[in-house]
Order: structure tokens, then C-alpha cells, then sequence
């Protein structure tokens, strides 16, 4: 296992935490000279934050663990395509560089829908690589909907 598969791993722990509280099960971890220094998963439901994505909280603990908003010499690893929210943050806050698991036809701003990470209208850019265990992070994403959606048919159903 690449030690990029194996931090992806660890976002997908944090990922299935997120699964087992009804968040959208998408997880992040930062890691800087090697080693984690921020694990977070989606607590927007939870906490009532819209902007409580992974990354969001991850970034957030990086900054306050090496005591700078500049994380250059931080990555990212996260389940999911950064949507434009998170990717504006990641370019703003410096991060180093930024691996993700499936992408995100939909939403995905690193390289999907549109490369925010990339544009020359800010001033950090920073590479955003794509597919670090997309099976197994794309799974839990499908599984999470599929069961929410059967949950959602089985409740529509009792109401009529």
C-alpha cells in the first residue's frame, strides 16, 4: 500500500464515521512532515453549519496544530472532489497539495466541473490529484444515497 493510499484510508475512517451519524460520508485528513495532523469528516447536519465539509475542519485543526493559516507545507487527502467552497479554502489557506478519492461530476472544482485550484486569478495554485482508492470511496458515497433513498421511498410511502 502507497502512502498515499494509506492516508486515504485513514479519510475513509473518518468518511464512515460521518456514514454512522447520517452526514454525507465524506472524510479528510492533513498531513504535514509525514504525519496527520487533522482528521475530520462532515458534521453540517449535526452541527447546523453549512460550511462543517471535511475539508473545511480539517484545514481549520491544521492551522491551529502548526499555529499558522499558511499550510504550504501541508496535503490533503480527502474522500470526495473538493466542491467550490472547499477549493476556494484549499487555495486560500496555501495547502500544499491535494489528493482525493472519486470525483464529483456534479460539484467537483479541482478538476470535474471546473479547476479552481488552477486558475490564475488567485494567487496560490496547487495540484489536485484524483482516483487515490476511487472504488472504495465511490462505494460508500453510492451506498450512503442508495440506503437514504430507499429510507426516504419507505417514509413517502407510510405518509399516503
Amino acid at each position: 500500500m502507497s502512502i498515499h493510499e494509506e492516508m486515504m484510508s485513514l479519510a475513509l475512517g473518518e468518511a464512515k464515521k460521518a456514514y454512522g451519524m447520517g452526514e454525507i460520508p465524506v472524510g479528510a485528513v492533513m498531513v504535514h512532515d509525514g504525519a496527520v495532523i487533522a482528521a475530520a469528516h462532515n458534521l453540517r447536519e449535526t452541527s447546523g453549519d453549512p460550511t462543517a465539509h471535511a475539508e473545511i475542519l480539517a484545514i481549520r485543526e491544521a492551522a491551529m496544530q502548526i499555529g499558522t493559516r499558511r499550510l504550504n507545507d501541508c496535503t490533503l487527502y480527502v474522500t470526495l472532489e473538493p466542491c467550490p467552497m472547499c477549493a476556494g479554502a484549499l487555495s486560500m489557506a496555501c495547502v500544499g497539495k491535494c489528493y482525493f478519492g472519486a470525483r464529483d461530476e456534479r460539484q467537483g472544482c479541482v478538476e470535474s466541473v471546473y479547476a479552481l485550484t488552477q486558475d490564475a486569478a488567485f494567487y496560490h495554485r496547487l495540484p489536485c490529484i484524483g482516483g487515490v482508492l476511487a472504488n472504495e470511496c465511490s462505494e460508500l458515497l453510492l451506498h450512503f444515497f442508495k440506503q437514504r433513498r430507499t429510507k426516504d421511498k419507505g417514509v413517502r410511502q407510510r405518509d399516503d
